[in-house]
């Protein structure tokens, strides 16, 4: 698998890989490579079904990261590619063309975390969240309890706890106090 990865490595300008398991290995790409190189690694290379698509929130670096994971069944290997997008107006060009699930893929991300795929089809339609208008809720920035707090009422004789002084207390109890 090395000769291979090296050689997409040269074919697609891809920064140095990033492996921790024998069949799997993740590669960075700039974004206008990426349709080209899943076609290739679909039509040449064997590397035929697209297992998923996600993302990771950056705003320390102002980027989201999309990774696409393809598997080829005759080797049992899988490639990750990950391209990075600017966080402020996410854009990826949509590979629907290639394999027809993706557009799926591609309605949750832009739903989730607010990545526009010009040309995917029913992108802007509802997928989960029926008439949001927030921030998308997988976004870092996203604050859930604020979210929750403004949403849902207090229930009645419900006790709540900070997570962190919870767990700190009850789990992991300092013996100095315990005296």
């Amino acid at each position: 698998m090395k000769e291979f990865i090296e050689k997409l490595i040269d074919k697609y300008a891809i920064k140095p890989m990033h492996s921790r398991h024998a069949n799997q290995v993740f590669l960075t790409i700039k974004q206008d490579r990426l349709p080209d190189a899943l076609t290739w690694l679909r039509d040449f290379a064997g590397y035929t079904h697209l297992a998923f698509i996600t993302a990771v929130d950056y705003p320390e670096i102002e980027k989201i990261q999309l990774t696409y994971m393809v598997h080829n069944y005759q080797e049992n290997t899988d490639i990750g590619l990950r391209v990075l997008l600017d966080r402020r107006q996410p854009e990826m060009i949509s590979v629907h063309h290639l394999w027809q699930h993706v557009a799926t893929y591609q309605r949750e991300l832009h739903e989730m975390f607010g990545i526009d795929f010009p040309g995917s089809p029913r992108l802007k339609e509802n997928f989960a969240l029926e008439g949001w208008q927030d921030v998308p809720p997988m976004r870092r920035d996203f604050d859930t309890k604020e979210y929750a707090e403004k949403t849902y009422f207090p229930r009645p004789g419900r006790e709540t706890h900070d997570p962190r002084e919870y767990m700190k207390q009850k789990l992991y109890p300092d013996p100095k106090e315990e005296k």
